[in-house]
């Protein structure tokens, strides 16, 4: 490809406050930046990009995936999340070889370019020797996603609850290998067990030791039975609150641990769709905005639903709307507003997300200056057209198939809707050998008919047999 790269005449939805929403705008990328913003550019040097009619927009921010799963995919669609710990960490995790965490690390990062995700939060919590550790890395370089790589512990320190040591020298080996600074492509942060999780002295250690070697943390907190047992409140009782720690999930924290959160500059990442499937409570979206808390937006695990931004928005809003209309319904009341509004659920897919992440100074807009992570969403599929309203459009009828370019850092990875650079038949004889062989190991079923038994320690949660 060519050093520039000319968007000509798109729907831009550049998701910069001050920028807005533009029609029949261009947009050049020079080598990994975005260099302009307007109609009509002249850039005669340039490859041409024809987006008459088509939508030109940030890439989305995942910023909470646990991609190392994708082996497992659609395994535990039926699961509860007790049931979650009871097969993925009581059997399957232990399994894994560091061939596996690189194959689903590099085929889960594949598949977030596919719909359009550019930045991926990689939750890689099994890191069950340096080997595994150097797999997940490997396979998120070679993808060619940006990444930030969220080191977490071995399968065995992840069984609630645990009072197992961090590896701390794995952790300072992997950062000095592979993420010596905080600005490539790849950065590098610490995904902590959390109180709900691991005891709170272990957590202690492994929160100061993080900041220590100059990483931001993110941290499970509020998801189902577990989250009921006041976990950012002992973070608090600990002085470990600190204003960039993403708290993934928050669906049944407290009220006044929101205002913690709130009140320490944290973050809240929201995995919609699988904490409605799973049992983790209602998604904090609305508590964190009554809060001024902007919530981003995570996929979790592909072991139990798709791996799009677009399922998660709709998963999402729907939530969202569901819970004020059936309190309005219960009062004989009509809204003539919706609670949330769709350009905000694109906001927290995007922006957001990069600001979840530290990132919103590089990426999550289409501001002159910053890197061009960017998608063109096609309007050409009945889902798509007419096309009245691009927000609404992409938020409640766009899927990965309409995701036709993909632009990471100015590099195309998906171009005029076919992958680039990727063989994705050997990519997926690799994936499914793999799959066959850990499920052999592990003396199990993939095709859904195994249901484990539920895991339940550190709750006070009592299995139900529907």
């Amino acid at each position: 490809m060519p050093a520039q790269i000319l968007f000509r005449n798109a729907t831009v939805l550049t998701m910069d406050s001050q920028l807005g929403d533009l029609t029949g705008c261009d947009l050049l990328v020079e080598g990994s930046h975005i260099a302009a913003l307007r109609p009509s550019i002249h850039a005669p040097e340039a490859r041409v990009v024809d987006c008459t009619g088509q939508i030109l927009m940030p890439g989305f921010v995942d910023t909470h995936r646990h991609t190392w799963q994708c082996l497992l995919r659609n395994t535990a669609v039926d699961w509860s999340l007790g049931q979650y710990f009871g097969g993925v960490r009581g059997v399957i995790g232990g399994h894994y070889s560091a061939e596996d965490m690189y194959v689903a690390n590099y085929c889960g990062a594949i598949e977030c370019l596919h719909a359009g995700i550019t930045t991926l939060y990689d939750w890689s919590h099994n890191n069950n020797s340096p080997d595994h550790a150097d797999g997940g890395v490997t396979g998120l370089f070679d993808a060619g996603i940006r990444a930030v790589y969220g080191y977490g512990n071995s399968n065995a320190e992840w069984i609630p609850v645990s009072s197992l040591s961090t590896d701390f020298d794995d952790l300072r080996r992997v950062r000095q290998r592979y993420f010596p600074g905080d600005d490539g492509l790849r950065t590098m942060a610490f995904a902590a067990r959390g109180p709900q999780y691991a005891t709170l002295d272990v957590t202690e250690v492994d929160f100061r030791t993080a900041r220590d070697l100059g990483l931001r943390i993110t941290v499970h907190a509020g998801s189902g039975h577990w989250g009921k047992q006041r976990p950012v409140s002992k973070l608090h009782s600990r002085g470990l609150l600190f204003a960039d720690t993403i708290y993934v999930h928050c669906c049944s924290l407290a009220e006044d641990e929101m205002d913690l959160i709130a009140e320490s500059g944290g973050h809240v990442s929201c995995s919609p769709e699988v904490e409605l499937n799973m049992g983790h409570g209602w998604p904090a979206t609305l508590r964190a905005l009554r809060r001024g808390l902007r919530p981003s937006i995570s996929i979790d695990v592909t072991t139990s639903i798709g791996g799009d931004m677009f399922s998660a928005m709709r998963a999402m809003m729907g939530a969202a709307r569901a819970q004020v209309n059936s309190e309005a319904l219960d009062r004989d009341e009509i809204r003539d507003r919706p609670v949330v509004t769709s350009r905000q659920i694109l906001e927290f897919a995007t922006i957001d997300g990069a600001r979840a992440c530290g990132l919103d100074h590089r990426i999550g807009s289409l501001t002159p200056g910053k890197e061009a992570d960017l998608i063109v969403i096609e309007t050409a599929s009945p889902n798509m057209f007419p096309l009245n309203y691009p927000v609404g459009a992409v938020v409640e009828s766009a899927h990965a198939g309409n995701v036709v370019t993909v632009l990471v850092a100015g590099r195309p990875v998906k171009f005029n809707g076919k992958m680039q650079d990727f063989d994705m038949v050997a990519v997926k004889q690799r994936m499914e050998r793999a799959r066959d062989e850990l499920f052999s190991r592990a003396g199990i079923p993939a095709d859904g008919t195994w249901y484990p038994q539920p895991h339940t320690a550190g709750t006070m949660g009592r299995i139900h047999n529907a």
